[in-house]
Order: structure tokens, then sequence, then C-alpha cells
């Protein structure tokens, strides 16, 4: 990370962000693999918990989404108690919790103080199990995705909310992602680490110019998690008041050394490749 962004003043309280996604009872994923990445980038991390899953890499037992109110009365007294400087969204599970996201951003979106929203749209996990309720997807194409400041979907959840077939080029992801901030208004950054290649890239669209963010792929090492983390890492620098090109090359670089430095754990035979949330070599202590 840049040194040149040293705050001088170490005794300032720190950025606040929060969380709105499902609890990964592995550590991995939701909203525990967001309080340490909000942790690593020295933000003060909440979080309003959508679901409760039973889940280890690889695979999901089962997903309890928690009542409308529940997550009413969670949002309601994070905003009355803090004062957030940016916000991601994960897995939101159902239509109802869906609305009431959306009413809470649609709230803020009023106020003078424009708080980054990034919206991460969780809709199947990396073993295949559907994670959004189907009746929550137009809830997300009319209301959620027009409210980001980003939106950062993989290959196959652009697909899926554009009405495309798989994305398998760069050229394709250099439509999609045209597409995708044309119909929902948002800048978009559509992720292309499913695609073959020694880079992993990633596309940024702002609405009037094309970026790609890459790093040298890492192979052999698949932990769970990337996308809440990648996510995750750009709201923390959002609230930073890093530019937005500045917050998701930054957030790549973490990411892609987090793989990197992933440890595989194991335990009565299963073996599972956990992403390292501290990595050594981006000083996050002298950056910010």
């Amino acid at each position: 990370m840049n040194p040149d962004t040293t705050s001088s003043d170490k005794t300032s309280p720190p950025a606040i962000v929060l969380s709105i996604a499902g609890s990964d009872c592995s550590g991995g994923a939701g909203i525990q693999a967001d309080l340490k990445t909000f942790a690593y980038f020295q933000t003060y991390g909440l979080t309003a918990v959508t679901s409760i899953v039973a889940e280890a890499p690889g695979k999901v037992v089962s997903i309890e989404a928690v009542s409308a109110e529940s997550l009413q009365a969670q949002l309601q007294i994070l905003n009355d108690s803090y004062q957030i400087q940016a916000i991601k969204t994960g897995m939101l599970a159902n239509a109802e919790l869906c609305k009431v996201v959306a009413n809470f951003l649609e709230d803020l979106s009023t106020s003078d103080n424009v708080i980054p929203i990034v919206v991460d749209p969780v809709l199947i996990s990396s073993s295949g199990k559907t994670l959004l309720d189907p009746d929550a997807l137009a809830l997300y194409r009319q209301r959620l995705l027009p409210l980001a400041t980003l939106a950062t979907p993989n290959l196959d959840e652009a697909a899926t909310l554009l009405d495309l077939p798989p994305i398998t080029s760069h050229e394709e992801m250099d439509q999609a992602v045209r597409k995708f901030t044309g119909k929902y208004q948002c800048m978009t950054l559509l992720k292309g680490g499913h695609l073959d290649g020694s880079d992993a890239t990633d596309v940024l669209w702002d609405g009037n110019s094309i970026q790609d963010f890459s790093e040298p792929r890492i192979r052999n090492k698949t932990p769970h998690g990337t996308g809440c983390t990648y996510s995750a890492a750009i709201a923390a620098l959002l609230a930073h008041d890093y530019t937005l090109p500045e917050a998701i090359s930054e957030a790549k670089e973490y990411i892609s050394i987090a793989i990197e430095q992933s440890s595989q754990l194991s335990d009565n035979g299963f073996k599972v490749d956990t992403l390292n949330h501290f990595p050594v070599g981006q000083n996050s202590d002298s950056a910010l």
C-alpha cells in the first residue's frame, strides 16, 4: 500500500465500515471474513447479520435467514449509534431481507453525507449452493444495484444479472461490464478470476472509460471467501477516502497476496486452503 497516504494523527478514531451479510461458521467468508479485512485496513467493523450458514470450504449444509424485524433492528441501532463511512452488502438470502436493505440504503441516500456502498451480488457459493432466493433477484435488479457506488459481480453473477450466456473471454468481459453499468446505473468491477490465463484480471467500467486490474494468477490454491474479502477491502479503503481506482488497485493487491499466503488446514483427513486475511507484504500500519 502507498506509504504516502500515512495519516499523521495516529490517535484519530478509525473509519467505520458496515457489512450486511451472512455468517460463515468456518470463518473464511461472510461477515467473519469482512471483519478480518476491516481490521487489516484499520477500520472499525460493524455487522448486520442476514443469515446463519453452516458450512466449510466446499460444502454448505444449511442456511437459516434471520427475520426481517431482526435485520431492521440491527441496521437501525447501528445507524443511530455510529457514523458509518462505508457499507458493503454480501449474502442477503431472500426477498424480504433485500427489501429491508434496499429501504435502509435508500433512506441513507437522501442524506447530505454520501456513503460509499459496495454491492457484492452473492448468488451462488463456491460449492455451487444457491445463496439467494429467486424472488430476491428482481429486487437486486430494481432497487439494490442502482444504489451501489460499485457492484462487484463475478462472471457467473454478471451473466445471470444480464441474462447472458457464460462469459468466456476478456472481450466478452469488456462488453458485459459496459452492459452492467448501463443497465443498473452503477460503476461495475467485473471479476475475471475464473477465466484461464497467467493473470487474474478484473475490469472496471465507470460509464466513461475501462480500466484493467491484474495480478499474477495464484495456482493450486483455492481458498473460499475471496469475493467477500475483496469487496470488504474496497469498502474499507473507500472509507479512508481512497478514490475508487485506488481502492480497487490496493484491494486487488491485497487479495492476491492473501491467496498466495493462504494456509492449508487439515482435520480428520479434510484439507482446506484458508485465506490469510493478515498477509505479509502490504504495510497497512504505515499506509493508513
